[in-house]
């Protein structure tokens, strides 16, 4: 490749990874959401457990009284922890 081609195609290319660059930079920069209002999501301490793997998952905040129970293995986790002890 002659070098009258190669120096504008470098200029290019380094254009074009300092704006994405930049880009990425603004918005990692951006700041983080504000919290939820208080009283949206509760305190709850349940434990979750997977019949298939048997993994285990505690779920320390929900947005309601119930949850539903978190999906892994493809099928919803079984309640180990009773409601009422939460």
């Amino acid at each position: 490749m002659p070098l009258w081609l190669s120096v504008p195609i470098a200029i290019v290319v380094g254009i074009l990874v300092i704006r994405i660059g930049v880009g990425v930079l603004l918005n990692i920069s951006q700041p983080l959401p504000p919290p939820p209002p208080p009283g949206e999501l509760r305190k709850v301490k349940i434990t979750y457990r997977c019949s298939i793997c048997y993994a285990e998952a505690r779920m320390t905040i929900a947005p309601a009284e119930d949850p539903e129970p978190p999906k892994h293995c493809g099928d919803e986790m079984d309640l180990v922890t009773p409601v009422d002890d939460a």
